[in-house]
């Protein structure tokens, strides 16, 4: 599932090309988005919340996609070529220079205002990229639940909105916090550095000049070296050289990577 950077670059994207712009052509494989006339309707602005893109349009309506594991959006000019087959689109949105083109899309849905607030949308948590983001409304959303485990605690949008599965891992890290520690095991002091530390690398990875660069949680620019534990099975430990673990965690059975060293599983006291 894409993380809140992807999504937020992606919303970028699609704003910078689509806002102000009339819809001349619409075509979806979904039914219920084909009963809709949207062609003659102008394209407002494009943002995302969380993991979840909004394309807001004229006469009130909003149209929200999730990619999920494979969806993705892509912006091509009318006569270029595209990169995946057609086949694969679910949603085209045909504007004077650009196709928006939504591949794979598995979740889509026409609403207006006041559905987007009572949607899943309007349950999410505080979003780690918003211009807003309310740092203590974080911090008690992640303490209303003491015995969950923190590498569950972090995937969940409810409680804060834009960690995916790899920030999960290296932000655990990071913090030197073990993935099945409770909440409660981990304190004020450590909660408050671990959204911070969130918010931060998030941050980090949309702004400009790492447009298009992929993701960094190191801090070097080196490809191969892009992330501390998430994906390094086996490999050393950038700081103390163990087998970085690796195992699969929560509900989900979310693949989950950590130092068994630096990482000590913390019980509440």
């Amino acid at each position: 599932m894409p993380e809140g950077d992807t999504l937020f670059r992606a919303a970028r994207a699609l704003d910078r090309a689509l806002r102000g712009e009339t819809i001349e052509r619409f075509e979806t494989a979904y039914p219920a988005l084909a009963r809709v006339e949207l062609e003659g309707r102008v394209v407002e602005g494009v943002s995302a919340a969380g993991k979840h893109l909004l394309m807001r349009l004229s006469g009130g309506l909003v149209l929200r996609t999730h990619l999920r594991m494979n969806g993705a959006w892509h912006l091509y000019r009318p006569d270029e070529r595209w990169r995946k087959a057609r086949s694969r689109a679910r949603i085209v949105l045909a504007t004077r220079a650009f196709l928006a083109v939504g591949f794979d899309v598995p979740e889509a849905e026409l609403l207006g205002e006041q559905d987007l607030k009572r949607s899943v949308v309007g349950r999410l948590g505080p979003d780690l990229l918003g211009p807003e983001f309310d740092l203590e409304e974080a911090l008690r959303r992640l303490r209303a639940r003491p015995d969950r485990e923190m590498g569950q605690a972090l995937l969940d949008q409810t409680v804060m909105a834009g960690v995916g599965n790899e920030y999960k891992s290296e932000l655990l890290f990071i913090c030197r916090i073990h993935p099945c520690s409770p909440v409660s095991a981990v304190g004020d002091a450590g909660l408050r550095k671990l959204v911070e530390k969130a918010r931060e690398l998030l941050c980090r990875n949309v702004a400009e000049p790492m447009r298009g660069a992929g993701r960094w949680t190191t801090g070097s620019m080196d490809p191969a070296r892009r992330a501390f534990v998430y994906g390094r099975t086996g490999r050393p430990c950038p700081r103390c050289g163990t087998a970085i673990a690796w195992a699969r965690h929560g509900s989900q059975a979310r693949s989950t990577w950590w130092c068994p060293r630096c990482q000590p599983l913390q019980q509440t006291t």
